[in-house]
Parts: structure tokens; sequence; C-alpha cells
């Protein structure tokens, strides 16, 4: 389990370069400086910012093969998290956020424009006016609860979609909570930075019948 702050540097470390180490760094001084303007996430977390929320996110990565085509959804982004954090990680990503607040809008548009991630968009609008197009990758982080989740997001999977939804400690119930279907695509992971949280896997087209 990842604990400490130093851990969880050499956790995400492992997972990319320098130079991406370099502009997380960035990113976390610009979030903290942020959310003191914005409640972007709590500021309770602010003192261990690597752990909850860099390594956090980082940790999806391994499930997301780096030869994955196409682009990744992320679902209700708020922060940046994991969307902005991946963009980061993997330049060669394309990376698509979903976020329907004005001012995380701003917030998230500006880290583009800071960054210069070219392989990253905001698309500023309720999922549901989102258009259709095919994800190889969907995440979402504090979303919605799975079945409202996979409803909403059901148009946007192909059969070689990868789902990587870090939940609390729900995970393993909301998953028996849904249908045959869809606990047979899911598993669960447990997360490397919590030991009260863990993240549902899986992979495939959310059909009609598999809506929750």
């Amino acid at each position: 389990m990842i604990e400490t702050e130093l851990q969880a540097r050499e956790y995400v470390a492992g997972l990319c370069d320098a130079a991406a180490m370099e502009r997380l760094d960035e990113f976390a001084a610009l979030l903290t400086e942020e959310a003191g303007l914005q409640n972007l996430v709590s500021k309770s977390s602010l003192e261990h910012m690597w752990v909850r929320h860099l390594a956090d996110s980082a940790q999806l990565l391994e499930h997301v093969s780096r030869e994955t085509d196409g682009a990744w959804l992320d679902l209700g982004t708020g922060a940046g998290l994991p969307g902005i954090v991946v963009a980061l990680m993997r330049p060669g990503q394309k990376m698509r956020l979903v976020e329907s607040r004005r001012k995380r809008i701003d917030w998230l548009e500006r880290c583009i424009d800071h960054f210069e991630l070219e392989n990253c968009s905001v698309d500023g609008a309720r999922l549901e006016n989102v258009e259709t197009f095919e994800a190889s990758v969907i995440s979402a982080r504090a979303f919605a609860p799975l079945p409202v989740l996979l409803k909403l997001s059901a148009r946007f999977s192909t059969r070689h979609t990868v789902w990587v939804l870090p939940k609390g400690r729900s995970a393993a119930q909301e998953l028996a909570d849904g249908k045959p279907a869809t606990r047979k695509m899911f598993h669960v992971e447990q997360s490397k930075t919590s030991d009260e949280a863990q993240i549902l896997v899986g992979r495939g087209h959310i059909k009609e019948r598999h809506k929750s």
C-alpha cells in the first residue's frame, strides 16, 4: 500500500519519464493554488497530493496498455483527475475530458494551454450532450453509481473498450448488485493508495441489456 508522499512519487516515477514528473510537480502546485479559489479537491487532501490525487490517478495506467488506440474518455473529470494526470504522463494518448461545471471547465482549459497538451481536449457539457464516439478507455472518478454510469456511457463503448472506474469501499457491492452480464464483464482491483478504495476494471461493449 502506498502510504507516504515519497512512496507515491517513487511509484508514479516508475510509470513515466523524468519530464512527466516535472510536469506533475508543476500541476500539483497549480492545483494547490486553484484549490484556494474553488472547491476542486478537499483542502485536507492537499498535504497528501501525491498519494491522494497523483498516484491515485496514475495507478489506472497499470490497467491500460500503452498501445491502446483511440481516445480515452474521462467522465466528470473535475480537477483533472485522472484526465490531466494521464495526459501529462502519456503524451501519445488522446484524452477527452467531460466536465459540465463552468469554473472547472475554465481550469481544465487553462491546464491544457499551460502544458500545451495537444493530446487533450475538454467537452464542456453534460455527458448526455456529448456527441457519440468510440472510446478506447472510459474512466470515471466519483462520477455516479455504477448502473447510472453504465447507462450514460454505454454509447461510447465498443467490444475493445477498457473500463477503469475508481470506487470507494462500495465497489464490490455495486458490482454484486448488478446484472449477470455486468458482473461477468467487470472485476474488482484493490486500490494501491487506500485500503478503503477499489477499482472496477472491465473490457467490452455495454449493450442495452447490460445497463445495470
